[in-house]
């Protein structure tokens, strides 16, 4: 059992849950986190202005657990920020409220963090909840980029899942770690001013790891911490608004982290891309996407016009940023059929 003074030395980590009318999903995993063997660790529910009764139910079992009270919604980005501006730790972990850890899920990814000091982000394996042989959307065995801006991941290509078959075992770094259970070193994330909160929710994550990158920092995975993902809490797959965040999100994210000749490139390259899906599910009958992606279009352009803002770190040489493929995954993908990761990296 460890004394007092060996709790103090080991480095600090905050768990903090962002929570909207997640009651269920608290009720359902909170008890796994509670499990967790870290000894110096808080756990800490970020409320976004809950209708239902998460907060009570909190209050009423477990009264021990820190309450952050937000005002309002702002989503995933500001709630964020307002939040983790009130939590001191060396170490913060952002959880999903839908995410079942494991009793060790916190130790291998701290020990890794402690060794190398510009490792600013870091992930564990993420399983699904649903079928944990089987890796999750959201994150798998560590986040990538393609050379248009689509992300993917070891384990995930779009809609295509691997199973977890120890393939993925190696501790190595990648482009971005998921916002689902995604450790972050909290000076890196005040330095570089959180999450951007005009994302509101989805990329800011591969926003914010590649700005970390860009700034001369490391994005890792851990593979040695699962953890399991059911997915879809807020936002269900297929929701429309969900495919606007995401159209959008990815067009500002490549406008502000990409310079030169090259941006030019992607960025018309990315919206040609974007009107083919768009009129691809138009013709499919999918009505709501198609006007989901030119609203994302209009309002990346309203962006451009009277928002933006370009990353303040430019970078400082040529050498290729970690966990990113210099081709198409949608031509590997859909026209060469490779549907695995470990095929797509290795082929020419």
């Amino acid at each position: 059992m460890m004394s007092n003074s060996q709790i103090d030395n080991l480095p600090s980590v905050a768990v903090v849950i962002l929570n909207w009318n997640g009651k269920f999903f608290l009720e359902k995993y909170l008890p796994s986190i509670l499990k967790s063997n870290y000894k110096n660790l808080q756990i800490i529910i970020a409320d976004n202005a809950s209708t239902d009764d998460s907060v009570n139910f909190i209050k009423e079992y477990y009264s021990k657990i820190k309450i952050i009270k937000n005002k309002t919604n702002d989503g995933f980005a500001k709630g964020y920020n307002n939040s983790l501006k009130q939590v001191s730790a060396d170490y913060f972990v952002l959880l999903n409220s839908d995410v079942e850890v494991t009793p060790n899920w916190i130790e291998p990814i701290v020990t890794l963090m402690e060794t190398d000091k510009k490792i600013a982000a870091c992930q564990p394996k993420i399983l699904s909840e649903q079928n944990k042989q089987l890796f999750e959307y959201a994150g798998a065995a560590g986040g990538w980029i393609d050379k248009f801006g689509y992300p993917f991941a070891r384990g995930r290509i779009f809609e295509n899942i691997e199973f977890d078959n120890g393939q993925y075992e190696d501790v190595q770094p990648c482009f971005w770690a998921t916002g689902a259970a995604m450790f972050v070193r909290s000076t890196v994330f005040k330095q570089l001013n959180g999450f951007d909160e005009y994302f509101f929710a989805h990329q800011e994550e591969i926003d914010l790891c590649w700005r970390m990158q860009l700034s001369g920092y490391k994005i890792y995975v851990q593979p040695k911490s699962v953890v399991y993902h059911l997915g879809g809490g807020t936002l269900p797959k297929g929701n429309s608004k969900k495919t606007y965040l995401n159209f959008r999100n990815n067009l500002i994210m490549i406008y502000k982290n990409t310079f030169g000749f090259s941006l030019f490139v992607k960025l018309y390259v990315r919206i040609m891309l974007d009107a083919v899906a768009a009129y691809k599910a138009l013709f499919s009958g999918d009505i709501k996407y198609f006007f989901a992606v030119v609203k994302a279009h209009i309002h990346f352009t309203i962006w451009f016009l009277f928002h933006q803002k370009r990353s303040l770190f430019v970078k400082k040489s040529m050498k290729e940023l970690s966990g990113t493929y210099n081709g198409s995954i949608l031509w590997q993908y859909y026209f060469k059929k490779k549907k695995v990761f470990s095929e797509i990296i290795n082929s020419k």
